[in-house]
């Protein structure tokens, strides 16, 4: 939930990366720290363990201040992918106010997403937050890898929901900004209808996800 602070003229949200263990969760946000400029963005926190990369979070964050003088700040987390974590799952998923489900494009990965889906539907409702009305984002992860899931099937499954789905490969810095920008774009729609950021702030979609997004360099995704 958006945490605004009217003494301090601060918003801070939450952006909560989901997926079955070793998807790419971590990978991303090592990425995007890696890609986008110091100015907009704070030091990541990794976490590491041997037999899945995050135990509890990773934490990366983002500031930026709109014309009138509005601070905000984004606090991206990833969640551990596996099932003997779901507590903390659920823990990190508390207050959420947007989620990009990241999943595995290997084809011997197709039953894990599915159950970690669900899990994220069924953590949601546990939280008291609606699936249909947070903002999410899905993004195919390990798109150079031999064996995935062909774009078909994807859009087949994905084409009626109206979920925005990003195609990547998180290690080569493919679809990793234009997953980020996607959630982000849908945050900001959230943002404005209760906040007015661009009559009563001077921010408009366009300057919320470009002060956020800027980066040295971007790698254009495979489009979907």
């Amino acid at each position: 939930m958006i945490e605004y602070s009217e003494k301090d003229n601060r918003l801070v949200l939450k952006l909560v990366y989901y997926g079955p263990a070793m998807s790419g969760k971590t990978t991303n946000l090592l990425t995007l720290h890696e890609l986008l400029t110091k100015d907009q963005r704070g030091e990541l926190m990794v976490l590491d363990t041997v037999d899945d990369r995050t135990i509890f979070f990773d934490l990366l964050p983002f500031f930026l201040v709109a014309p009138s003088g509005l601070k905000i700040k984004l606090k991206v987390y990833t969640v551990p992918g596996q099932v003997k974590h779901d507590a903390t799952r659920k823990a990190v998923l508390q207050r959420a106010d947007g989620v990009v489900f990241v999943a595995d494009s290997q084809t011997c990965e197709q039953a894990n997403n599915g159950v970690s889906f669900e899990n994220l539907e069924q953590n949601l409702a546990l939280v008291g937050i609606d699936i249909d009305t947070i903002p999410l984002v899905i993004q195919f992860n390990k798109r150079d890898l031999p064996e995935i899931i062909a774009v078909d099937e994807i859009n087949r499954i994905w084409s009626n929901t109206n979920i925005p789905v990003v195609l990547s490969s998180a290690l080569k810095g493919e679809g990793v900004v234009e997953t980020f920008a996607a959630i982000s774009g849908q945050l900001y729609e959230q943002l404005d209808l209760k906040y007015a950021l661009t009559s009563s702030h001077g921010l408009t979609r366009d300057g919320f996800v470009s002060q956020l997004i800027s980066a040295r360099e971007i790698v254009q995704s495979e489009p979907l």
